[in-house]
């Protein structure tokens, strides 16, 4: 089956960005993860947000691991994502890392009850993983279309906040069902279009 060629060129960034992501010192990827943090717990869209929905990052992806005990600990409610068979995702309460668990492509999810495919409309700021964003807010994901799917049941208006390292906000192509989010953090700061 032929490629269209959004969907090759944006293969070859997704190989481009993972290698440069797989380069990083772990330490690196630490301290990282503890800025990202720091930008979003101070942003007033998170501080005053009753459920966050977010993510846990794996491997060179930007660490949210600071970003879920700092909410945590103010009190937020945080949802994490189950990856279902068909590729979408399901929800539920974040409850401690000892309420994760291991789950298919290496990821960790969250243990209790499920909340359903829609409960990512309900919350008041989601933070999700990507490989770049576009100066205008187009996000580039790993190409499964859980995240676009996810973003397509988020209310107009909700802060949805792609996670990047500096210098992965640059142009990315773009298909029909790609869906835009308002800002990106990175370790230098966040960033909102």
């Amino acid at each position: 089956m032929d490629r269209a060629p959004s969907s090759l060129a944006k293969l070859a960034l997704r190989d481009q960005l993972l290698t440069a992501r797989n380069r990083l010192p772990v330490a690196e990827i630490g301290l990282f993860a503890r800025a990202v943090a720091g930008h979003l717990l101070a942003a007033p869209e998170v501080t005053r947000a009753a459920t966050v929905a977010a993510y846990v990052s794996i491997g060179t992806e930007p660490g949210t691991s600071w970003l879920l005990d700092g909410l945590a600990a103010a009190g937020t409610r945080v949802v994490l994502p189950v990856l279902l068979p068909d590729g979408d995702l399901d929800w539920a309460a974040y409850a401690g890392p000892g309420g994760l668990a291991p789950a298919r492509f290496g990821l960790l999810e969250p243990t209790g009850r499920r909340l359903g495919v829609d409960a990512v409309g309900t919350a008041d700021a989601v933070v999700v993983p990507a490989l770049a964003v576009s100066p205008t807010g187009l996000r580039l994901g790993r190409g499964g279309g859980s995240y676009d799917r996810a973003l397509g049941r988020v209310p107009v208006g909700t802060f949805t906040c792609a996670v990047l390292y500096d210098g992965e906000v640059r142009p990315v192509p773009a298909e029909p069902h790609d869906r835009p989010v308002t800002a990106v953090v990175t370790p230098s700061g966040l960033h909102r279009f």
